[in-house]
């Protein structure tokens, strides 16, 4: 079994316009006479590799925290698309994917909110992305909306370059932390072989 790290250095990945920048400070350190390295960091709760809970555009979502750890693990679907990906093209797809998807656009693959719609029709638990949001910039409300309504868990910010198209199992577990709408997530796809077989979905 081969394990593919999906997550994005938090210090090092660029955040989203208007989000504050990741910074870490050094409180301790064994080089200046300290008895040990100690350090601090800040990050907003969407940097990097994260996952959105319902609160997020949701007045009366669930938190982070609330989301059971089983919605985080389990058979996915890697496949690749660029651009604004539509109602139409869910639907084409739907029946040969897993109920977790993951799209690998370099950093170009989002969800009109047709596309949303049809992902909660279709029964899919968790969609995820390559890119900061998996909205298009500009109209981030309505296909966030469609898809924390109709259940899904949003994972955001993931490196794919080093996964093909195909199926895996994912494991995308949040920091625990509470009452936050969103979290930082270390991800990664777990595989096999005989599993890539879904390179030619689009």
């Amino acid at each position: 079994m081969k394990i593919i790290d999906i997550s994005r250095e938090l210090f090092s990945t660029p955040v989203y316009p208007g989000d504050p920048a990741p910074r870490a400070e050094r409180l301790r350190r064994l080089e200046q006479g300290d008895n040990c390295n100690l350090s601090a960091f800040y990050t907003g709760s969407h940097s990097a590799t994260h996952l959105d809970a319902p609160l997020h555009f949701l007045e009366d979502g669930r938190t982070i925290d609330q989301i059971p750890l089983e919605r985080f693990f389990g058979p996915c679907t890697v496949v690749e698309a660029q651009g604004i990906v539509t109602g139409e093209d869910i639907d084409r797809i739907a029946p040969r994917c897993r109920k977790m998807l993951l799209l690998k656009g370099n950093g170009q693959a989002f969800l009109s909110q047709s596309a949303a719609f049809a992902m909660a029709a279709a029964g899919f638990t968790l969609v995820g992305t390559d890119a900061q949001s998996i909205a298009p910039y500009g109209d981030e409300s309505a296909p966030h909306q469609e898809l924390l309504h109709g259940g899904l868990v949003i994972l955001e910010g993931l490196d794919l370059s080093g996964a093909e198209p195909g199926e895996y199992t994912l494991a995308a577990f949040p920091l625990y932390v509470r009452g936050l709408e969103a979290a930082l997530t270390r991800a990664v796809l777990f595989s096999r072989e005989e599993e890539q077989e879904a390179a030619g979905l689009w």
